[in-house]
């Protein structure tokens, strides 16, 4: 699992900076900030709720909540992006509250962009198992692996994002990636792998 982009001072500072000018009544601060801020939401939404369409719905919730927020915003409380996934894991777990538990059979099959390659039926299949495993996963374990390994969140900014303490993140972040080893444990064959790799 590779990180989608680290959080770092500079895109902190810069995402700050946006807000206020739109708050200011600049939109095209407006437009920067979404265009940085959606795409990776989307992302984190879409992995927790195995739903397209609901992903959009907490993205879109997600940034009305900021904007509504920005006029009131305080730097040095949050980082907006950290303030974002807060926001979207609570939408996120208030969704997940209200379904009934999907069975493992009932998760989506991954849609193959490119039938026919070898190599992209091979990446989809390991994407779809992956994207199901995640759903098996309990939530808070699956909300820190997301925010961690495919988000590229630190440890800080993720115990921020879930109202936990480092340590409990370093916890769920382990058991999760322990209990996905173990689904996935036997289909390294089947994606490509040698199992004595």
């Amino acid at each position: 699992m590779r990180p989608a982009r680290a959080f770092g001072t500079e895109s902190a500072e810069a995402e700050t900076q946006l807000l206020r000018r739109y708050a200011a009544g600049d939109r095209t601060a407006a437009r920067a900030l979404a265009d940085r801020l959606v795409p990776r939401l989307l992302q984190f939404a879409a992995r927790m709720l195995g739903d397209a369409a609901e992903a959009e719905d907490v993205t879109q919730e997600t940034m009305l909540r900021l904007w509504r927020q920005a006029p009131q915003w305080q730097p040095g409380a949050a980082q907006v992006s950290t303030w974002a996934f807060r926001v979207a894991a609570n939408l996120c777990t208030d969704r997940l509250r209200r379904r009934r538990p999907l069975p493992l059979e009932a998760a989506p099959d991954p849609v193959d962009g490119a039938p026919g390659a070898e190599a992209r039926l091979i990446a989809a299949d390991r994407a779809g198992a992956l994207a199901a495993a995640l759903l098996t996963l309990p939530e808070r374990q699956r909300q820190a692996v997301v925010l961690r390994h495919l988000e590229g969140l630190s440890n800080p900014a993720i115990a921020e994002v879930m109202g936990v303490g480092v340590e409990a993140v370093e916890s769920l972040t382990a058991r999760g990636r322990r209990a996905l080893a173990g689904i996935l444990a036997g289909r390294r064959e089947e994606f490509g792998h040698d199992e004595s790799q």
